[in-house]
């Protein structure tokens, strides 16, 4: 059943570059995950966890689930998780999912990502079917990353986490703590860094990532950016290069790993403070950030711009 939307007064937010106004659209979801727009005022898809998918309208007006989703393992972190759009959907109108499926024992899962077409009505997902799977299904309830990124030349990038068992996120002959980057229909691009090479995964894009729960297309330089969970503080931004190793489990600035140049966090810490890799003995390229503070967890990625933010190329 569509669930009642009910307005909320707006709430004002003083911040450093001044006042935040925050309007409620919707409620009601239960564990909302990811919202993906549609074109032309149509509204969003919004994910919820246990497994639902439903269209939010312009308007706040929610709609019941949408038939034709994947059955999905929702234990822990998993679930139905991140939802984008086709960047042709005016013409193919597919819809791609994220989710956590469980394997054969029921006992453990990983990430799995499948597209439907969304129906003329907007009640269903029709023809859904899946385009790639992690593997091995080595979660038991941790670390599924699980983003979505369409890039300018329509490939689709997948971020994962290394459903917390460290020492994969470095192996190449696994899927865990990698990105990976496929065509629409889940091919292979031949140009991947690790295609040819044996017992390495043909999809990955680059590894040594931890549980990567953020990720937007850089909309200046056509750019994959990144961010995901450290440990006990060292959240990280990263721009995925290929065939690059970006450190984990190896090096993570949190008191239970250490990189000779980064302060450890304080339990005090009141705001990130991000830190540009300088060290040279880290295994990870330079170009990324991280954040000493304790307090806080980064779980999604967007851009925005205005006057007082301007484009950088």
């Amino acid at each position: 059943m569509p669930l009642t939307a009910t307005a909320a007064p707006e709430r004002t937010f003083p911040s450093e570059e001044g006042q935040l106004t925050v309007s409620t659209l919707a409620e009601g979801l239960k564990n909302p995950w990811a919202l993906a727009f549609l074109p032309d005022g149509q509204g969003m898809l919004v994910t919820e966890r246990q497994g639902n998918l439903r269209i939010i309208s312009a308007d706040g007006k929610v709609g019941s689930p949408l038939s034709g989703v994947p059955q999905v393992w929702a234990k822990g972190q998993g679930g139905l998780l991140d939802v984008a759009v086709s960047p042709q959907f005016k013409q193919d109108r597919m819809v791609y999912l994220s989710y956590a499926e469980g394997g054969g024992d029921g006992d453990t899962a990983g990430t799995t990502v499948g597209r439907g077409r969304l129906s003329s009505d907007n009640l269903r997902l029709d023809d859904f079917n899946v385009i790639f799977r992690q593997q091995p299904k080595l979660s038991s309830g941790n670390h599924f990353g699980s983003r979505l990124v369409f890039d300018r030349d329509g490939y689709l990038f997948i971020a994962l986490g290394e459903n917390n068992q460290r020492p994969t996120a470095q192996d190449l002959d696994k899927l865990q703590g990698k990105v990976v980057r496929i065509l629409p229909d889940g091919q292979v691009p031949k140009d991947n860094p690790f295609v040819g090479q044996s017992n390495v995964r043909p999809e990955i894009w680059s590894y040594g990532h931890r549980n990567q729960q953020g990720a937007a297309l850089n909309p200046w330089t056509g750019e994959l950016w990144t961010n995901e969970h450290g440990p006990r503080g060292g959240d990280e931004i990263n721009i995925p290069k290929p065939g690059k190793n970006y450190g984990w489990p190896w090096r993570r600035t949190a008191s239970t790993t250490r990189c000779c140049r980064y302060p450890r966090p304080r339990a005090s810490a009141s705001r990130a403070r991000w830190t540009r890799c300088t060290c040279g003995r880290s295994p990870r390229p330079s170009a990324a950030w991280r954040s000493t503070t304790t307090r806080v967890s980064r779980p999604g990625t967007t851009t925005c711009s205005s006057a007082r933010w301007p484009p950088r190329s």
